[in-house]
């Protein structure tokens, strides 16, 4: 019984040992790029909570170390 498969001989195949020869294709490339899944909904930037939070801090210390300074100076 002479059973033909369709698979070529690997020897005689383009490319299959050793890379592709010279004016061969090369193999294609992934199917799965960069944008695959779902997209990023991140926003950029402080929310506008924190920034007031340390704008508060930053006044006073600010406050702190200017009183300070004014009562060492007295």
């Amino acid at each position: 019984m002479d059973t033909q498969t369709p698979d070529q001989d690997p020897r005689s195949s383009p490319g299959a040992v050793g890379g592709v020869p010279p004016g061969e294709t090369p193999a294609g490339e992934g199917s799965t790029g960069s944008e695959t899944g779902p997209a990023d909904r991140q926003t950029r930037g402080w929310a506008k909570g924190p920034v007031i939070i340390l704008g508060i801090i930053v006044v006073l210390c600010a406050a702190f170390f200017i009183a300070y300074a004014v009562t060492v100076t007295l």
